[in-house]
């Protein structure tokens, strides 16, 4: 695998129903309300083909985010759909790949795979993968977590059967700001330098 390719798979668990987790997944035009900590903004650039159900042949263009300082504008089509099992999708844009999301019901909750293939063609993670792609890696990783959590927050919304009941559930995680990640990074260097100046003391007595 070259440095700018990666390969991630994620596993998410949900209460719901596979109809429900395909339901809220297979909306992309949703995304930018409920998981608002990743998704910026989504612009359908073609709809479902005609004909044919749960959005095959749609292709939406997206600018999303993790909590490093970059964002990522690219394009996705579904391809394949396994209702409500799951459905494929192929990237284009800051990055190229294939993302295959699985639903499988576990009694009164969802399994949710998501197996995401893709290489990075946004010139900093093209050129700087070769250093940075743990950090990489990890800015993905916390992306999903918030996805997982956010779902979570959605299922249990739409679930609500009073306007009551659906203001009661905590609003959705929103994107970390520059401002957020230089002070995660402040306190990442401060918290090295104590432990730094710890483990001199230590071997000086």
């Amino acid at each position: 695998m070259s440095d700018n390719q990666y390969h991630f798979i994620s596993n998410w668990r949900v209460e719901g129903t596979c109809g429900e987790v395909a339901d809220v997944l297979g909306d992309p035009l949703a995304l930018a309300r409920w998981w608002p900590s990743v998704y910026l903004d989504v612009w359908e650039v073609r709809p479902p083909a005609s004909g044919v159900a749960h959005g095959v042949g749609r292709r939406v263009k997206l600018h999303t985010k993790g909590w490093l300082p970059y964002t990522l504008r690219w394009q996705f089509e579904v391809v394949e759909s396994r209702y409500p099992h799951g459905f494929t999708l192929i990237a284009a844009g800051d990055f190229d790949g294939r993302g295959e999301w699985t639903f499988a019901q576990d009694g009164a909750f969802v399994n949710i795979t998501y197996d995401w293939r893709l290489r990075a063609e946004k010139p900093l993670l093209r050129n700087l993968s070769f250093l940075m792609k743990p950090v990489f890696e990890a800015n993905h990783r916390w992306a999903m977590e918030r996805g997982e959590e956010s779902l979570k927050l959605e299922l249990a919304r739409r679930r609500a059967t009073t306007d009551l009941a659906r203001a009661e559930v905590p609003a959705p995680p929103g994107p970390v700001t520059y401002a957020g990640v230089a002070l995660i990074a402040g306190a990442a260097a401060i918290g090295g330098t104590l432990a730094y100046l710890v483990f001199r003391a230590q071997r000086k007595n």
